[in-house]
């Protein structure tokens, strides 16, 4: 019985977060959109930007849920690339039922760029980091 709670606990642990953030996408999506200013480039980069760091939060999520499903680091790095580049699919699906909303192409692609980095952050960049950011990055459990 103590097992079986401990593996609850952990996967708790591990993939509230991933589930929590996958809601708070949704419910962005699920809002009629706005301007986030008058002037039309200003309105892309904003909206942009938050496209690729949602989704580049998602993938850090997903590959911290994965990894504590002791996934080696590659294939956890990958799987959370591609459900991240999924998810932000079927997000835009479901944009299509929100009114003053439409599904792009060009919003999958921010979220895939975003997951990309996040990718490439976790498998590259971490790695080389000095050791004061491993030992946070461990902490958080994100390595």
């Amino acid at each position: 019985m103590r097992k079986t709670e401990e593996k609850m606990s952990k996967a708790f642990f591990y993939w509230f977060p991933v589930l929590l953030w996958a809601f708070v996408i949704f419910l962005f999506s699920a809002n009629p959109t706005t301007r986030a200013s008058e002037i039309h480039w200003q309105d892309f980069i904003v909206k942009k930007t938050a496209h690729i760091v949602e989704y580049g939060i998602f993938t850090l999520l997903l590959f911290r849920a994965l990894r504590g499903a002791n996934l080696n680091m590659s294939k956890a790095v990958v799987s959370a690339i591609i459900i991240s580049i999924i998810y932000g699919a079927t997000d835009e699906f479901h944009q299509s039922f929100t009114p003053g909303r439409e599904p792009t192409l060009r919003d999958v692609i921010f979220d895939s760029i975003g997951s990309l980095l996040s990718g490439y952050f976790i498998f590259y960049l971490l790695p080389k980091m000095s050791n004061d950011v491993k030992r946070y990055a461990k902490r958080l459990q994100i390595v």
